[in-house]
């Protein structure tokens, strides 16, 4: 089943807005993760996330 790897988690009411998610992502895709912001509209916050069998803490 497709899941998702949520790396980290950033709050949207930050002054900055998503910046530090996409900085935090660009970094991950520097080390070669395939890392993606999506909003979380549930919990208010931009969770970076690597889709698929990643391994780790896999959330639907």
């Amino acid at each position: 089943m497709n899941g998702r790897t949520v790396l980290e988690r950033f709050p949207a009411g930050g002054p900055r807005g998503s910046w530090p998610a996409e900085e935090f992502a660009h970094a991950r895709r520097l080390e070669g993760l395939p890392a993606e912001v999506v909003m979380d509209l549930a919990t208010d916050m931009f969770l970076v996330i690597v889709r698929g069998d990643g391994g780790g803490d896999v959330t639907a």
